[in-house]
């Protein structure tokens, strides 16, 4: 905060220098998340709960059977829906439609490609993603904040000098504009009917994903006192 002695404006004999501080830079992601949705329908509600119930143990033993390259695995929302007929009186169900969503969260990405790819293969299963992220704890984070720290001094110093004197205090440095990376998407959608492959038994081929660099970013407001300027 301001000392008391310091005006928010400065003195003649203490002038406040406010100066904005800024860095960027570019990383590979750590993180890497999937989403599929499964779908099951039919005539019959209990068939059509069957089905989905199969395919959603399904998915969760491919996904597990990886061990730890899988990371916060989830079961999202879920829901049973009928579908009523268009015309004639009364309500009468045509068909039973059955959603559920599954969430996958990725650290080791060596697999993630024919993971997805066998995922995609699957009966009536959609995969969106990847979603490619940082860590909120990455190293990443801290060395774009050490550099726009770096960055507004400078910039004082250069301005100090230009004024004929120099950086005297700091008198309040506030972290004005870090931002979390953006998740960086990969063009990655199979979903519907099965998939058909080569060779009937064998696995598909695994998805060749290249993970994005992620910009990261860090800004800062600096207020420091001078010496008093040569003018």
């Amino acid at each position: 905060m301001t000392s008391p002695s310091t005006p928010a404006h400065g003195t003649p004999d203490a002038p406040l220098l406010t100066v904005h501080g800024e860095a960027e830079l570019d990383a590979e992601p750590d993180t890497a998340s999937i989403a599929l949705t499964l779908t099951a329908r039919g005539r019959d509600r209990r068939t059509t709960l069957d089905d989905l119930t199969h395919r959603n143990t399904t998915a969760l033993g491919l996904l597990t059977s990886y061990g730890d390259a899988v990371q916060n695995l989830s079961t999202g929302a879920f829901s049973l829906t009928p579908e009523l007929t268009e015309r004639g009186r009364g309500e009468r169900v045509r068909n039973y439609r059955g959603h559920v969503r599954i969430s996958a969260e990725f650290t080791d990405f060596t697999l993630l490609g024919e993971l997805t790819t066998r995922l995609a293969d699957l009966d009536l299963t959609r995969v969106d993603g990847p979603w490619w992220t940082l860590r909120p704890d990455a190293p990443v984070h801290a060395e774009a904040r050490r550099q726009a720290v770096r960055d507004a001094v400078g910039r004082a110093r250069e301005y100090a000098e230009a004024l004929g004197t120099t950086l005297a205090a700091l008198v309040e440095l506030a972290d004005t504009g870090t931002e979390p990376p953006r998740p960086g998407r990969a063009a990655f959608e199979r979903g519907g009917r099965r998939m058909s492959f080569a060779g009937a038994g064998e696995p598909p081929e695994p998805f060749d994903l290249e993970p994005p660099r992620l910009r990261v970013t860090a800004q800062v407001t600096a207020h420091f006192t001078m010496g008093p300027p040569r003018l």
